[in-house]
């Protein structure tokens, strides 16, 4: 078996994405995805990627993984030529398992349960779409303005998710409908407009109980019914992070995720030892190696794993087996597309140590069911992986006549 094709794709509508088809020489695609910077991952995938993929065999897929993660430059962060093989590595492991008409998380040593807990990250149906509506959202700085943003998305709502909002202006009522679904956990981030204004550098008390107002209307409202994950998104200095952690302690959420600008890992150990709170990190981290610093200076309490980003579906399994001889549990980030959230599910129900799958209930229930043919089943709380060979979804047939659609392809 051949690399016969490597093809990408990009959509004008989802300026962030890019998914991947590597076609082998008796017709077996397997499919891929990343997120951020598109094009450049796009440049490095048909100028680097293929000249050395193009003609070898697609199953070698740890062979390929090595070379592809171990260019000159751009192979020790989440860099484009990281997403890159990312989004490669993901397509091969689906051909792989495809070949041996295998869902591929019988090939990462079959699933320890059949569900795992999911937790609703409190994205909208548009967050990642290219629309007026988008920018205008995030220009909006005060976290309780309800008019033109608020007026806008109920205008234009797909469904009965818009969870964005929610967050900002019914975070109680959230809290509730999330649970009504059997849904045990959310993720919001009411800090981020503070750590916009001043570069993450500063937080006044007034800012503070600002943000501290969706956790007093969830525990109002559900008391400790459901679990709070708190995303800082990289954005602070430590001295804020330990302001923000002492502020959050009364509220007992499951965890701080990113809360220092950089990953810097000293910081991250810093804050650690400072706050009962769990620190989740780093989806934006790359390699083994990357974890095997946070890991060692007890950085993580969780670790985050995206699989877009990381080096894709085989070097999460190895940072997850690492994480576990730390004892650290793993959870595996989607917040980007389809493809990943598919693959993430999968590994998922490999790992012993995987405390929860992330989701986005409006992604799920939305726009991902535009882009593939199949997702993974969430009921009552919990997602099962898909069954069927390989990753068990493809491209919708209808989205190579789309007028927004752009290929580009490499072949032998």
């Amino acid at each position: 078996m051949k690399i016969a094709k490597i093809e990408t794709l990009r959509l004008e509508e989802f300026p962030q994405l890019l998914w991947i088809e590597v076609t082998s020489d008796d017709g077996i695609v397997g499919l891929g995805e990343t997120f951020f910077a598109p094009g450049a991952v796009e440049t490095f995938i048909h100028d680097y990627a293929a000249p050395y993929l193009l003609g070898q065999d697609p199953r070698d897929v740890d062979r390929h993984a090595h070379k592809l993660m171990s260019v000159y430059v751009g192979s020790q962060d989440s860099g484009a030529e990281m997403r890159a093989a990312s989004a490669i590595d993901l397509a091969l492991w689906d051909i792989l398992a495809k070949s041996l008409s295998a869902p591929v998380w019988r090939l990462m040593g079959g699933k320890v349960r059949d569900s795992i807990p999911v937790y609703n990250t409190c994205a909208g149906y548009k967050h990642a779409r290219a629309t007026k509506r988008h920018a205008l959202f995030e220009r909006n700085e005060d976290w309780t303005r309800t008019a033109d943003v608020a007026m806008l998305n109920m205008a234009e709502a797909e469904g009965p998710y818009e969870d964005l909002d929610a967050q900002r202006f019914d975070a109680g009522g959230l809290a509730k409908s999330l649970l009504s679904e059997g849904i045990g956990a959310m993720k919001i981030w009411p800090f981020d407009v503070a750590a916009e204004a001043s570069d993450g550098a500063r937080i006044t008390n007034a800012e503070i109980e600002s943000a501290l107002q969706p956790f007093r209307l969830i525990r109002d409202s559900v008391g400790d019914e459901i679990e709070i994950m708190v995303e800082l998104h990289g954005l602070w200095t430590l001295p804020c992070a330990s302001r923000i952690a002492q502020a959050l302690e009364p509220f007992r959420p499951a965890w701080l995720e990113e809360p220092i600008i950089g990953n810097e890992t000293g910081a991250l150990a810093a804050l650690a030892r400072h706050t009962a709170i769990p620190i989740c990190a780093s989806e934006r981290l790359a390699t083994r190696a990357s974890f095997k610093d946070l890991l060692e200076l007890g950085g993580a309490s969780v670790a985050m794993i995206d699989l877009a980003w990381c080096g894709g579906l085989g070097e999460a399994r190895r940072i997850a087996d690492m994480a576990a001889a730390w004892r650290v549990p793993v959870t595996l980030h989607d917040c980007t597309g389809p493809v990943v959230f598919a693959a993430s599910c999968a590994l998922s129900a490999t790992l012993p140590h995987a405390n929860w799958q992330e989701m986005v209930r409006a992604y799920v229930h939305g726009w991902y069911r535009e882009i593939v043919t199949a997702l993974p089943q969430v009921t009552d709380g919990s997602v099962s992986p898909l069954e069927g060979a390989g990753l068990g979804l493809k491209l919708r047939p209808e989205i190579r006549s789309r007028p927004d659609a752009i290929f580009v392809a490499s072949s032998g």
